[in-house]
């Protein structure tokens, strides 16, 4: 028997003809199962496809027929037209079932269901079968996915210039999506959905010609009601101002919001930098754009505002007054492992200093902002940032890693620098003659990810000595860890128990494995949600992005002249040894010394 697909109509128009609402239901039934249908309501005009499909190992043509059935006004009957209709099962495979196009119109067949065009979201990643995409971008999508933060409508598309099929993307990155959301209830399952949603565009080496193809998918997909589109560009700097240019005129919906995801480094320096930034404000609103960085999705970044603004104990310290230094201390035992990424020879700058510590700086620097909206928080930010007093060659450390055997730079006269050690001075009323030390590098002793505010002494100690003993009492410390384990501790001053007086610095320690029990969130999982929501606050705006350039363009020009010698350190080690001397310079003992 031929598969056979039915369609059922009713309205209550008064008019002869017959109108087609935009509720649609399309479903699959195995062959042979028989559908009761319910009773229409005669208040609601609507139309259900139902369609029944043979296997394909049928060896005859494949057909259905299509009925479409009406109630005729005032009679208390009903007729039909029937039709028959070529049904292409050629890609259907044995077991499975292709879910039909477009996805976004399967609406409830509840009759008072309503399109909702909001909840329906696209996601194009751009660079698909790249490292960054494999590993992060995908797996952090598939958690969305399993903790319920996408929309019930959504879609993923992959784009790349690898001439692959939909099923090799999905061979590709179902290795890498993991079960940790539901601790494999029903991963199997969720994995399955959500690999059927996942599509693949080869995209050729014509960016306009591959945007224009994308845009055609997506559409077909979307159907008529669209979708909000998001564009993740996981792409080489040298191929992103094209991208971007081409995929502003040939990719963007004109029914919904299109926001686009950009990759750090944001430009190779001050220059490169001003050239981005124009060529992507010339074709998109500020608005629009999210500059990634993983590192500032971590929780203890998220957790720097909520410190600072919502405890009294900490609001009137922040400040000159009693705060000696602030360190910012970003260590990693592994040497530079992506070289080519950066062919001038910016390393560590470009790829942590710039955005990562700099924004760090600033969210522990800035004014309380108007609100905590996007914007007012990168108002206060980029406030801090131009009052940074450019970095003069006295204050600054580069370092090199001798056994960085990942680098792909092993001649002297263009070594990358692995180490960056700085004092920054914020010229404003709040920091004045507070210095803000940096340390980043990589092929040091140990993994180590902290911010450490370290208080003055207090004034006229008492216990200060103790008869004829000194007694060497700590400043107290506040410090945020995120690696290796995230905590928040305060050191303190305290009696040890017994006869006598005799102090030691303890902690007051909130260890987060031990006090909270939650699955521990990704950082790219923070930073996609954030941009599903409009969320901004932790993405560099273009005037950010200038004014951390600005703060490194003396190093940088000194690099390019190569008027700079990199301190060379061993692998393990605490990095280069006239760092110490830099330290000492601003009475600055390092916590993890």
């Amino acid at each position: 028997m031929a598969s056979l697909s039915s369609v059922s109509l009713s309205t209550s128009s008064s008019e002869t003809s017959i109108f087609r609402s935009t509720n649609w239901k399309i479903s699959v039934l195995p062959t042979g199962v028989v559908r009761t249908f319910p009773d229409i309501k005669k208040s609601r005009k609507q139309i259900n496809y139902v369609a029944y499909v043979q296997p394909p190992d049928v060896n005859r043509p494949q057909s259905s027929i299509r009925s479409t059935s009406f109630n005729v006004e005032g009679t208390g009957h009903t007729t039909s037209v029937d039709e028959v209709v070529k049904v292409d099962t050629s890609r259907i495979e044995a077991n499975s079932i292709k879910l039909p196009l477009p996805l976004f119109e399967n609406q409830s067949s509840s009759t008072d269901a309503q399109t909702d065009d909001s909840a329906s979201l696209s996601i194009a990643v751009i660079g698909a079968t790249g490292v960054l995409a494999r590993t992060k971008i995908f797996p952090a999508l598939f958690a969305l996915y399993c903790s319920g933060q996408l929309p019930e409508k959504f879609c993923i598309f992959g784009y790349s210039r690898k001439n692959l099929t939909e099923e090799d993307l999905r061979a590709i990155i179902a290795p890498t999506l993991s079960c940790r959301i539901d601790h494999q209830e029903s991963c199997e399952e969720k994995m399955d959905a959500f690999l059927k949603r996942t599509f693949y565009l080869y995209g050729g080496y014509d960016n306009r010609e591959g945007m224009s193809k994308l845009n055609t998918l997506m559409e077909e997909v979307e159907g008529k009601f669209g979708a909000n589109r998001i564009f993740y560009l996981s792409v080489p700097q040298d191929a992103l101002i094209d991208i971007a240019s081409s995929l502003a005129e040939k990719a963007q919906t004109q029914r919904a919001w299109n926001r686009v995801i950009i990759e750090k480094p944001f430009g190779l320096g001050s220059f490169s930098s001003h050239q981005l930034t124009t060529s992507l404000l010339s074709n998109f609103e500020e608005k629009q754009l999210y500059r990634i960085d993983h590192l500032l999705g971590r929780n203890t970044i998220e957790n720097l505002a909520v410190l600072r603004f919502s405890n009294l104990v900490f609001m009137p310290l922040w400040n000159r007054s009693y705060i000696h230094n602030i360190q910012v201390i970003f260590s990693e035992e592994l040497g530079m492992q992506n070289s080519a990424r950066y062919p001038y020879g910016y390393g560590i700058l470009g790829d942590v200093v710039h955005s990562h510590i700099f924004q760090t700086v600033a969210l522990l620097a800035m004014e309380p902002p108007v609100t905590l909206d996007g914007e007012d928080v990168r108002y206060e930010k980029v406030k801090v940032l131009k009052s940074i007093r450019k970095l003069e060659s006295s204050d600054v450390i580069l370092g090199h890693c001798e056994a960085d055997s990942g680098s792909n730079f092993k001649d002297t006269d263009n070594l990358m620098p692995t180490y960056f050690g700085a004092v920054l001075h914020i010229d404003n009323a709040r920091w004045d003659g507070v210095p803000f030390l940096i340390k980043a590098g990589r092929g040091l002793k140990k993994n180590r990810v902290e911010i450490c505010i370290q208080f003055r002494r207090v004034p006229g100690n008492l216990y200060h000595k103790d008869g004829e003993h000194m007694q060497n009492l700590a400043s107290n410390e506040l410090i945020l860890r995120d690696v290796p384990d995230e905590a928040i501790l305060v050191r303190i001053n305290n009696k040890i128990p017994g006869l006598g007086m005799n102090l030691e610095a303890s902690e007051l320690n909130l260890l987060y494995k031990d006090k909270y029990n939650v699955d521990v969130t990704d950082s790219y999982e923070q930073l996609l949600h954030d941009v599903i929501d409009g969320d901004n606050h932790l993405f560099m705006r273009s005037d950010e992005v200038e004014a951390a350039w600005n703060i490194l363009s003396p190093v940088l020009s000194e690099l390019d002249h190569s008027n700079v010698t990199l301190e060379r350190y061993n692998l393990g080690s605490k990095g280069p040894d006239k760092a110490a001397n830099l330290w000492a310079k601003y009475g600055a003992k390092w916590l993890d010394d």
